[in-house]
């Protein structure tokens, strides 16, 4: 059985007196890809930013483990310098630091000091583009190239689980592509993935599990070849609507039995 690297329970966030969310519970294992699904206001990011200690007294309910530690309610410090890197949303590179400048950024918790060239080294070799941009200020880059950046930076304290927060999210078809073919390299190399997306099909063909997020709570979850089966799914989140499913299936079958 595979081990459980983060462990969330049911956990409640408010925002002032408001519920954003209502008792979420989910768990990503050691060595996996997993995905968190869910339309705008669905509660995806507000998730993430309680497990990164990012609000302030959040959760109001219920208990975060990452490696056997409690890290609910901790400072986002600490919870970096256990092991997990974020890539948020909105890509937050520094703009006036050049590329190198803020991959350093990305260390300043190591105390490996002297390997932290041959990480640099190792990201160029994820993002070769990055390596003629080294010298350049941040701000100047392509939205894709502060993504990559982004991804870059949080890799260079060495996580064993790295959080995304909707990479995708303004790049073009091609440049998404190129993101989401990183992701399983990133996870070959020994680093766990838990991904927020819009982007469902791409998220789940990249995915080993998914939980589909409406409202503040999971209403679905499963592997993500099940999800990508599931009539609901492919209607409300791949775009596929269930007589076209139907339908196509029926051609299939059609083509099966007349050749």
């Amino acid at each position: 059985m595979a081990r459980k690297i983060l462990e969330v329970n049911n956990i409640e966030t408010y925002y002032d007196h408001v519920r954003a969310l209502h008792g979420v519970s989910f768990d990503i294992e050691e060595g996996s890809i997993t995905t968190i699904l869910g339309n705008n206001g669905a509660g995806k990011t507000t998730t993430l930013n309680t497990i990164m200690g990012l609000l302030d007294d959040q959760p109001d309910k219920g208990g975060i483990t990452f490696d056997g530690k409690h890290i609910g309610r901790k400072d986002t410090e600490y919870i970096v310098s256990l092991g997990i890197g974020y890539v948020p949303e909105g890509r937050e590179v520094f703009d006036e630091l050049t590329v190198k400048e803020n991959l350093l950024v990305g260390a300043y918790l190591r105390k490996d000091r002297k390997n932290i060239s041959a990480d640099i080294q190792r990201m160029f070799g994820y993002f070769p583009v990055l390596e003629e941009r080294i010298s350049q200020q941040a701000g100047t880059l392509s939205g894709g190239e502060q993504q990559m950046l982004a991804i870059a930076r949080a890799l260079m304290n060495r996580p064993r689980l790295l959080i995304m927060d909707e990479p995708s999210l303004g790049l073009s078809p091609a440049l998404v592509k190129l993101i989401f073919g990183i992701i399983p390299s990133i996870r070959d190399a020994g680093v766990t993935v838990l991904l927020v997306e819009q982007n469902a099909n791409m998220a789940l063909k990249t995915a080993d599990f998914g939980y589909i997020m409406e409202n503040g709570r999971f209403v679905h979850s499963g592997r993500s070849a099940d999800l990508m089966e599931d009539e609901d799914v492919k209607e409300f989140y791949l775009g596929i609507k269930m007589e076209e499913s139907v339908k196509g299936e029926q051609r299939y079958k059609r083509k099966r039995r007349w050749g």
